[in-house]
C-alpha cells in the first residue's frame, strides 16, 4: 500500500530526558528536516536532511527509481521513543568513567511510491543530539556510494562563529594538506566560507537567545558545537561549507585529496537492515560547561578489538620542538634520555630522520639505554605513499600492510613503545582506512599511536584501544615556525579546551620554558606567554601522552618552582569541571588527576587582567594548604602556599600570563 501525500506524517518531537532539549523531525515539499530548540530558544533552525546515493533499481512493476533522497520523500512514521543508557571506563580521556543517559526514537522515510528508502535515527541526551542515517537496500542492490548529503545546519541571524578553515588539498610543505592547521576564526559573522573550502570540525557557534541567560557570564546567548564521530574505515570524513547567509552543509572530501587516488564519495554496505553513515553530533548549553564536558564522541561508539597489551601513559622529552632536525642523532637523543630519567618522564619522543642519522642498530642500542633509565621511546614516521613529497625519514614504511608489520615486529623486539605518524593530509575513506590499519597492526605489536598532520580523530579514543591523540590543530611547531603564533599564542590556547580538545586527546606539544625556541635559548622565535601559562596548559590541554617543550636547559635557567611542578604534573584524569570562560579571551577549568587531586588551571589572552574568586571549598577541603602559582604585572612567576577556607582568594591574571592551583 502506498502511502500518499495526503497522509504523511506531520512533523514528530523527541525530548531530552530533562526535557529541555527538543528536536523536531518532520518533511516539507518532499525534503526531510529537522530543528532543535532549548527551552523556548531554537538553536538550529529548520535544517535539511537526506543524501543522494548511487543507487537506481526496478521494482516488480518495470518501474524506475534512483537513491537521491535529498528530496521526493515522506515521513512514514516514528518509532516509539526508548531511553538508553550506558556506564563506560575510557581512562586514556579527560574523564575515566562516563556514564550517560538518552531518549532515541528511529524516523522512517519513503519515496513518493510509498517505498522505504532511509531512516533517521536520532538520540537526545540533556546536552547533545545526534542522528545517523540507515540505507536500505534496493533490488539486488546491495551497497552504494553516499555521493552527497543535504544534511544541513540553520543558524539563527545574530549567530557568531568559532571555526576552522579548511586547508586546500595538496598545499603546504609537501603537498601534506589538508590537516586541520588553520587559525580560528573567533566571533566572526556567518556567511563566510573560509578559504573557500569551508571548516573543519569540531565548529563552535554562539547563538543569541531571547531566555535570560543567568547561568552564562556571556550575555544572553547559547553555545551551539558540531561534529561527527564512530568513523574510522566505514566513511569518510566531512567538513561543513557555507550554503547560505546563515546555513552550513555537509561536505564530503576533495577529489584532489590523497593525491587524486580513492573516491570522495564514501561506499557503504546495504545488509538486510540497511547501511549506517556516522553519527553528526549537536552539542548544546547555556555557557560552555557542556560544550568542554561533552562525552558525546565516545557516548557513539563501541571499540573495534581488544587491547592486547597493557598500554601506559605518561610525559614525554621531545627535541625536536626546540632543537629541531639537527638534534636527531645519537648523542643529543641520549642526552634527552638523561634529561626524561631526571625529570621522572616516562617517554622520549624521537623524532624525524633517526632512521638515518642513528640509524636502526644504534637505535636498538638508545631504546636499550633508555629503558635502562627507566624511559621508553616513541618514533616519528613518515606515512607517505602516493599522497606527500615530504622528504623526512623513515619514509615508505606505513603505507603497506606487508612493510609495516615488518616494522613494527622490529619495533617489538627493540622495545619501541609508540609511534608519531606524520603527513597524512585526507579525510577520505582510503584513509581512514588507512588510520584504522595502522592502529589495528600496532595493537598487534603492543604499539601505541599517535598521528601528526593529520585529520580529527571521531570517537577513536574508545574505538581503538592502543591510540594516543591526533593533532588536528595548529600545534607548537608553528611557535618555532613564526612570531606571529607567538604573539597569539594566548589567544589560540583559549580555544583549544572548549573545542578541538573537548571532542579528542590532542597532541599540542606545548608548555616551552625556554624564552626562544632555539637550542641555546638566545635566538628563534620568542615566547611572549609565562612560565606560569606554560604550566597551566599543561592542565587545560589533554592527552595521555604529553610531549612536553621543556628542554635540558631549564634544569638550569628556568625557575626550580616551574621545574618541580613539571616533574610531577599529571596526564591522566579521572575528571574535569570546565569553570568559566570565552574563547579568545580567557579559559579556567579543573581537572582531577588519577591520583585524586584536583588542578585548578586558567589563562588569559585580554587586554584586560582576568580577576578569578574561586571557590576553594568546591575542590579541596577546609584549612587544607594548596599552592597557587600565579603572575605579576610583568608576568614574573611565583608560588604562594594558601590555606583554604571560606573566603576564595583573589588572583588577577594578566594578559599572556595563567595561574595553577594544587
Amino acid at each position: 500500500m502506498m502511502l500518499g501525500a495526503c497522509t504523511a506524517m506531520q512533523a514528530q518531537e523527541i525530548t531530552s530526558p530533562d526535557g529541555h532539549l527538543k528536536v523536531n523531525v518532520g518533511c516539507d515539499n518532499g525534503v526531510a528536516n529537522y530543528s532543535v530548540v532549548l527551552d523556548q530558544d531554537t538553536l538550529v533552525c529548520k535544517s535539511p536532511l537526506g543524501m543522494a546515493t548511487s543507487l537506481t533499481w526496478r521494482t516488480k512493476d518495470r518501474k524506475s527509481y534512483t537513491g537521491d533522497y535529498t528530496k521526493g520523500v515522506q515521513l512514514a512514521k516514528m518509532s516509539e521513543v526508548k531511553q538508553v543508557s550506558e556506564s563506560y571506563s575510557l581512562p586514556q580521556t579527560k574523564k575515566a568513567n562516563i556514564s550517560y543517559t538518552a531518549n532515541e526514537a528511529v524516523y522512517s522515510f519513503q519515496n513518493e511510491a510509498g517505498i522505504p528508502v532511509f531512516d533517521v535515527v536520532m538520540h537526545v541526551d540533556n546536552s547533545n543530539v545526534a542522528f545517523k542515517y540507515v540505507i536500505f537496500a534496493q533490488g539486488d542492490r546491495k551497497a552504494c556510494l553516499v555521493e552527497s548529503e543535504a544534511t544541513s545546519y540553520v543558524l539563527p541571524e545574530g549567530t557568531t562563529t568559532f571555526i576552522c578553515p579548511q586547508m586546500t588539498p595538496q598545499t603546504g610543505f609537501a603537498r601534506t594538506a589538508p590537516s586541520y592547521e588553520t587559525f580560528y576564526d573567533y566571533d566572526a559573522p556567518m556567511g563566510k566560507n573560509g578559504h573557500g573550502r569551508g571548516y573543519t570540525f569540531p565548529a563552535l557557534f554562539k547563538v543569541p537567545t531571547k531566555m535570560v541567560n543567568a547561568k552564562s557570564s556571556n550575555g544572553n546567548c547559547a553555545w551551539v558545537m558540531l561534529n561527527e564521530t564512530n568513523i574510522g574505515g566505514n566513511y569518510c570524513g566531512s567538513r561543513i561549507e557555507s550554503t547560505g547567509s546563515r546555513s552550513y552543509g555537509i561536505k564530503y572530501p576533495e577529489q584532489t585529496e590523497f593525491g587524486g587516488v580513492g573516491s570522495s564519495a564514501p561506499g557503504i554496505m546495504l545488509d538486510g537492515k540497511g547501511g549506517e553513515t556516522p553519527w553528526r553530533t549537536i552539542t548544546v548549553g547555556r555557557d560552555l560547561k557542556p560544550i568542554a564536558e561533552t562525552t558525546i564522541q565516545w557516548d557513539l561508539v563501541k571499540p573495534q578489538y581488544e587491547a592486547k597489551y597493557d598500554y601506559k601513559y605518561g610525559r614525554s622529552a621531545w627535541s625536536w620542538i626546540i632543537r629541531m632536525d639537527a638534534s636527531c642523532n645519537y648523542d643529543e637523543q641520549k642526552e634527552y634520555v638523561d634529561f626524561a630519567s631526571a625529570m621522572g618522564w616516562e617517554y622520549l619522543l624521537v623524532d624525524a630522520l633517526w632512521d638515518t642519522n642513528i640509524g636502526y642498530d644504534r637505535m636498538e642500542q638508545l631504546s636499550k639505554y633508555a629503558q635502562s633509565k627507566g624511559v621508553n621511546l616513541f618514533l616519528w614516521y613518515n606515512s607517505n605513499g602516493y599522497w606527500n613529497d615530504a622528504p623526512q625519514g623513515p619514509r615508505g614504511k606505513m603505507h603497506r600492510m606487508i612493510d609495516r608489520r615488518k616494522e613494527m615486529a622490529w619495533m617489538q623486539k627493540a622495545g619501541i613503545k609508540g609511534i608519531k605518524v606524520d603527513f597524512v593530509g585526507s579525510d577520505k575513506q582510503q584513509t581512514m582506512q588507512m588510520y584504522e590499519d595502522i592502529l589495528a597492526d600496532a595493537n598487534e605489536y603492543g604499539i601505541m599511536v599517535i598521528f601528526h598532520g593529520c585529520t580529527l580523530q571521531r570517537g577513536w579514543e574508545r574505538m581503538y584501544p592502543n591510540f594516543v591523540s591526533c593533532e588536528a590543530v595548529r600545534a607548537s611547531e608553528n611557535l618555532a615556525f613564526g612570531q606571529n603564533d607567538n604573539d597569539i599564542e594566548a589567544l589560540a590556547g583559549t580555544i583549544h579546551p572548549v573545542l578541538r580538545n573537548a571532542v579528542g586527546n590532542m597532541d599540542f606539544g606545548g608548555s616551552a620554558l625556554n624564552k626562544h625556541y632555539s637550542k641555546n635559548n638566545e635566538r628563534g622565535t620568542t615566547r611572549k606567554t609565562s612560565d606560569v601559562y606554560a604550566l597551566a596548559t599543561a592542565i587545560l590541554f589533554q592527552t595521555p601522552v604529553q610531549n612536553f617543550a621543556v628542554a635540558p636547559n631549564n634544569m638550569t635557567d628556568a625557575p626550580a618552582w616551574a621545574i618541580d611542578f613539571m616533574k610531577s604534573v599529571p596526564v591522566t584524569w579521572e575528571d574535569m569541571k570546565f569553570i568559566d570562560g570565552y574563547p579568545g579571551k580567557y579559559v579556567v577549568m579543573a581537572r582531577k588527576s588519577s591520583a585524586g587531586n584536583w588542578y585548578i588551571a586558567a589563562i588569559n589572552a585580554d587586554d584586560k587582567p582576568l580577576t578569578l574568586n574561586i571557590n576553594l571549598l568546591d575542590y579541596f577541603n577546609v584549612a587544607e594548604t594548596v599552592n597557587i602559582y600565579s603572575d605579576d604585572a610583568n608576568l614574573q612567576g611565583s608560588v604562594k602556599p594558601f590555606k583554604v577556607g571560606k573566603i576564595a582568594p583573589k588572583i588577577i591574571v594578566p594578559k599572556n600570563g595563567g595561574v595553577v592551583i594544587k
